[in-house]
């Protein structure tokens, strides 16, 4: 599996963005960055976060 499409936990979202895990869980609940619900346990998939995180920064830094 390609490192860029692994499944990422809570806690790795977390670390991977330097917030606190709460942060993340908040932003699932509200659907502001794109997870999926798996029984109890939030997962995401490392190429959607980066794509999310690309799609969120500032127009004036996008072409730098």
């Amino acid at each position: 599996m390609d490192n860029n499409d692994r499944i990422m936990t809570l806690e790795e979202v977390a670390e991977y963005l330097r917030v606190k895990p709460q942060t993340v869980y908040i932003w699932a609940q509200e659907k502001k960055i794109p997870a999926a619900k798996l029984g109890r346990e939030w997962r995401f998939r490392k190429s959607m976060i980066d794509k999310w995180f690309d799609d969120s920064m500032d127009d004036k830094f996008k072409n730098l």
